[in-house]
C-alpha cells in the first residue's frame, strides 16, 4: 500500500467514526467489508512547487548563475540525461544563439530551446551575454521555463577603475615588446612568400617582353635611319636643282613651301599626341607603339604584366616599411658628412 492510499483510508475511518454516534463501530465493520477495489500500480508522484510558479509554469532556483574569474557559469539541467550541465559564457564575444547551440550540442534530445524576458518578449539571437546578464529572464528547454536571476555585479570604483585601466595599457605595451618581433618575423616572411609567387608568374611575361621590345626598338632605330636617309635625299635633290637645274630664284619658294610643310606636320603631331615634337619623345613613342602592336598578335597580356609590377612593387613597399629601423626599434645610423 502507497502511503498516499494509507493516510487515505485513516481518513476515512476518522471521518466515520466521528459522525457515527452509537453506530460507529457498525459503520466500521460496513466499510471494512465493502471495501473499495485498490490499483495494484502505485499512484504516480507529484512534485510540489510553490504557488505562483506552478499558476506561472515557471520552475524557479533550476537554472544557476555566478562569476568566475569574470566570466559568468551558468548550470542548466539536461531533459535527456537528467542531469546538470555547467557552461562558461564569454560575455563579450559570446551570443545568445552560441550559448542556444551549445545547449543543444550537449544534449541531443533538446528540441526546441529559446530565452525570453520576464515579460514574454523574445529576445534576439544576436544579443551578446553580457547584455543578457543585466536582468532576469526565462530559459525555455523543450516544455520546461527556467526561471534565470543572474546575480548583480558591483560597479567598480572611480580609482579601481583607473588603476585597472593603466594595468590593462601596461599588459599590452609588455605582450607587443615580446612578441612584435615574431609578428613582424612572420609578416615579413609571408611578404617573401608573396613576392617570390609573383615573381614566378611574372618571369615568362618579362622574358616575353624583353623579346618583343628590342624587336620594337630596333624597328625604330631603322625608322630613324630611314628618316636621316630621306632628309640626305632631300638635301641632295634641292642641292642638284638649286644649282644645276635651276636658279636659286625659282627654288627658293620651293623650301620655303617645304619648310613650312614640315612646321605643319609638326605641329598637327602635337595636335594629335598633345606632346612637344622632342626627338627622343618621339622615338619612345613609336618603340611603344610598335610593343604593342607586336605584343597583340603574339598575344602577350600587357594588362596581366602590368598589375604584376604594381603588385610587386607595393610587396616590396611593405618590406622597405617592415625593415625600417624606427619598426624593429634599432638605432637610425646617422648619415655620413
Amino acid at each position: 500500500m502507497s502511503p498516499i492510499e494509507h493516510v487515505w483510508d485513516m481518513a476515512s475511518e476518522l471521518c466515520i467514526v466521528e459522525n457515527a454516534g452509537p453506530l460507529g463501530i457498525e459503520t466500521r465493520k460496513w466499510r471494512n467489508r465493502h471495501r473499495f477495489p485498490r490499483s495494484k500500480q502505485p499512484l504516480p508522484s507529484f512534485r510540489c512547487f510553490s504557488t505562483s510558479a506552478f499558476s506561472d509554469g515557471v520552475v524557479p532556483n533550476e537554472v544557476t548563475v555566478y562569476y568566475q574569474r569574470g566570466l559568468p557559469v551558468i548550470t542548466v539541467p539536461l531533459p535527456s540525461r537528467r542531469e546538470r550541465c555547467r557552461f562558461t559564457l564569454r560575455p563579450v564575444t559570446s551570443t545568445v544563439n552560441d550559448f542556444l547551440t551549445d545547449l543543444q550540442k550537449e544534449d541531443k534530445g533538446i528540441d526546441r530551446v529559446s530565452i525570453q524576458s520576464t515579460d514574454g518578449t523574445r529576445i534576439a539571437s544576436s544579443t551578446c551575454i553580457a547584455s543578457l546578464m543585466n536582468e532576469d529572464f526565462h530559459l525555455i528547454i523543450n516544455d520546461f521555463v527556467y526561471l534565470v536571476k543572474p546575480p548583480i555585479l558591483e560597479e567598480v570604483p572611480s580609482d579601481q577603475a583607473e588603476c585597472l585601466s593603466s594595468v590593462r595599457a601596461r599588459v599590452a605595451q609588455l605582450y607587443e615588446a615580446l612578441h612584435v618581433d615574431q609578428h613582424q618575423l612572420d609578416t615579413e616572411t609571408r611578404l617573401l612568400g608573396q613576392l617570390e609567387h609573383l615573381k614566378e608568374e611574372l618571369a615568362p611575361l618579362e622574358k616575353r617582353k624583353e623579346e618583343l621590345l628590342t624587336k620594337a626598338q630596333r624597328r625604330s632605330t631603322a625608322l630613324s635611319w630611314l628618316g636621316l636617309a630621306l632628309m640626305g635625299a632631300q638635301f641632295g635633290v634641292l642641292a642638284r636643282l638649286t644649282w644645276w637645274e635651276y636658279s636659286w630664284d625659282i627654288m627658293e619658294p620651293v623650301t620655303y613651301f617645304i619648310t613650312y610643310g614640315t612646321t605643319i606636320a609638326m605641329y598637327a603631331y602635337f595636335v594629335l599626341t598633345r606632346q612637344e615634337y622632342i626627338l627622343p619623345d618621339v622615338n619612345d613613342r613609336q618603340t611603344l607603339f610598335g610593343f604593342h602592336k607586336t605584343a597583340r598578335k603574339s598575344g602577350l597580356d600587357v594588362e596581366r604584366y602590368n598589375v604584376l609590377k604594381d603588385n610587386i612593387a607595393q610587396v616590396e613597399e611593405d618590406l622597405r616599411r617592415l625593415r625600417d629601423p624606427l619598426q624593429l626599434h634599432l638605432p637610425i645610423k646617422e648619415p655620413r658628412r
